[in-house]
């Protein structure tokens, strides 16, 4: 199952993450999504794990919890197709 972990520090690295998140159980991948250009952290990134309940585990154990003294987001990860959104702000493009 991929999660996705947001409100991270601009400071966070993946090393970080995917000790935090191995506490859980095994993470297969850790992802942090920077700016193409510069490669600063946009403050979000995908951690994924092997099994789905130990992703269950890590969701319940650290939803809201301190690191790096901001409150991070984690939950499952949704396909784009489901997220919405798209920054059409409602408009059609046609």
């Amino acid at each position: 199952m991929r999660l996705y972990v947001g409100n991270l520090s601009y400071d966070t690295t993946e090393d970080e993450l995917r000790e935090l998140f191995s506490a859980h159980g095994t993470v297969e991948s850790v992802n942090l999504i920077t700016e193409g250009g510069s490669g600063r952290s946009k403050g979000f990134g995908f951690v994924e794990f092997r099994d789905d309940q130990e992703a269950n585990a890590a969701i319940a154990a650290l939803n809201g919890t301190d690191l790096r003294g901001r409150s991070i987001n984690v939950n499952q990860a949704r396909p784009k197709a489901e997220r919405g959104g798209g920054g059409g702000r409602g408009r059609s493009r046609f």
